[in-house]
């Protein structure tokens, strides 16, 4: 599932040039493409959280929590974790952790902070046992497992979507889509128009038009509230 780069750019520029409000370059939409999904794709989980809050009656294909986790769906991953001396190590896509749970009995671990580790480990009753297991997230890709008898542990993650670019070659001073090198948004086919809206919104303050950002904001702005409805 992607998002032609290409298209979006396309759309962009048209509608950048409508009443000749300005030109976004190859190089200026590769940034402002970038932060424009990342900002849709961190959407997602606010609005996740507030689809778990915001119980409603839905049909079969208009549910929220349904949509955010196809939305989701091209993002996660499961992974056996390599472990010594009681450290798990992470893999190196990781955006997000999700649950982590042992690969044999499918137990899953509580997440402590290092404090709470500290107390419960000095209490013979409440200290991490096999069958009641915990961890410490003690850097970005790594874990400190409770007990260190536990050595086989599965986590679900998140990666993020790959960084978009619209690659082009130069022909008579003009620069032209390279679909080759090019890399599409990774994200939902029904996040376009805000994708291309988001863009605008961003482009209109990178080339100082006022008139671009706000359009891009009312439109973004109209869906949004087209959503809620």
């Amino acid at each position: 599932m992607a998002i032609s780069v290409d298209t979006v750019y396309q759309r962009v520029l048209a509608l950048a040039n409508k009443e000749q409000r300005g030109y976004i370059t190859p190089q200026e939409f590769n940034l402002l493409a970038a932060q424009a999904q990342m900002e849709i794709f961190e959407q997602y989980f606010y609005d996740q959280n507030q689809a778990d809050r915001n119980l409603k009656n839905s049909t079969e294909f208009s549910n929220p929590d349904e949509i955010l986790d196809e939305k989701l769906s091209i993002f996660k991953r499961t992974a056996t974790l390599a472990i010594g001396g009681g450290i798990a190590t992470l893999p190196n896509q990781l955006y997000r952790l999700g649950m982590v749970y042992t690969t044999l009995g499918s137990i899953e671990l509580e997440q402590l902070t290092e404090e709470e580790a500290l107390y419960l480990n000095l209490s013979p009753i409440a200290m991490p046992t096999a069958d009641l297991p915990a961890f410490v997230r003690t850097g970005q890709l790594a874990l400190k497992i409770y007990p260190a008898s536990v050595t086989a542990i599965t986590c679900n993650y998140i990666i993020a979507p790959t960084v978009p670019n619209w690659h082009y070659v130069v022909v008579n001073e003009k620069a032209l889509y390279n679909p080759g090198p090019s890399v599409d948004f990774e994200l939902h086919d029904s996040d376009m128009a805000e994708l291309v809206y988001k863009i605008l919104a961003l482009a209109g303050i990178v080339i100082a038009k006022v008139g671009i950002k706000d359009i891009g904001n009312a439109e973004i702005l109209t869906q949004k509230t087209q959503e809620k409805q």
